[in-house]
């Protein structure tokens, strides 16, 4: 499988981030990617203005997503992303979209809100319920995660035990110390502990540290970008997978059950 890992800034105006999608989604199409990963909550930021995923949310038949999905129908390639979604309530859903040929073919709402480091997601999002599906590209079978997830090994496990051969984490990883440290290690945890890919695609921007990367399943980094605006590829070969689990044959060896979600 061919990924891309596009990195960029979101803005406050839908429009724009519109436009940013779309050209990340036709640059990667014409490479040749299989699966292309945007960051997390990609509809609008501002840190001037936490309350702005509310007040911008849209729903999945909404403006943003029809024009991203319109622009989907041009290739086969599979797409991923964050975007918030109104609810009854007047709050949102944190939503992880998988897009191709114009459909949305899977989503999953976020479990994990990120009430930590002084910030409180859950002021305006309400947390899923439900774990994540697995979508299949390429041959491979990809699990669904996002940002504050990767914190709790649960998850992750989960789905590689559900079937997952890649793991995908849209995120906004917030600047602060050692966060940029806490990054890399969790991800590259999560990768080698479940012996399998992992794809973590940062927003940049004055908030967020970009710093995407790709971790294979004996915790190699095979691909990184840096603090701006970038469009990675890398690689996903089945072989390597089936190798780590040889010779690291962990999740044969393991002593606890399947976790369940509480």
């Amino acid at each position: 499988m061919k990924v891309a890992m596009g990195q960029f800034a979101v803005s406050r105006e839908w429009r724009d981030n519109a436009e940013t999608c779309i050209t990340l989604m036709t640059q990667s199409a014409a490479a040749g990617a299989d699966l292309l990963v945007l960051p997390e909550g990609v509809l609008a930021r501002d840190i001037a203005d936490p309350d702005l995923v509310l007040k911008a949310a849209q729903p999945l038949d909404g403006p943003f997503l029809s024009l991203v999905l319109a622009a989907s129908r041009e290739n086969n390639m599979t797409t991923m992303m964050s975007v918030h979604v109104p609810t009854a309530d007047s709050r949102a859903l944190n939503v992880l979209i998988a897009i191709r040929g114009g459909e949305i073919i899977a989503h999953y709402d976020k479990l994990h809100l990120y009430d930590a480091f002084a910030m409180q997601e859950s002021r305006n999002v309400t947390a899923g319920n439900l774990v994540p599906p697995l979508v299949e590209v390429a041959g491979m079978k990809v699990g669904l995660m996002t940002c504050y997830d990767v914190r709790f090994p649960e998850l992750a496990r989960r789905l590689v035990l559900d079937g997952a051969d890649v793991l995908v984490l849209p995120a906004a990883w917030v600047k602060g110390p050692l966060k940029e440290m806490h990054w890399e290690v969790l991800v590259t945890a999560r990768a080698l502990e479940n012996t399998c890919y992992l794809v973590a695609v940062g927003e940049c921007g004055p908030r967020n540290i970009g710093n995407s990367l790709v971790v294979d399943p004996l915790g190699v980094a095979i691909a990184k970008a840096a603090e701006g605006p970038a469009l990675v590829f890398a690689d996903l070969d089945p072989a390597r997978i089936a190798h780590a689990r040889s010779v690291l044959p962990v999740l044969e060896n393991r002593r606890f059950a399947r976790p369940e979600l509480k």
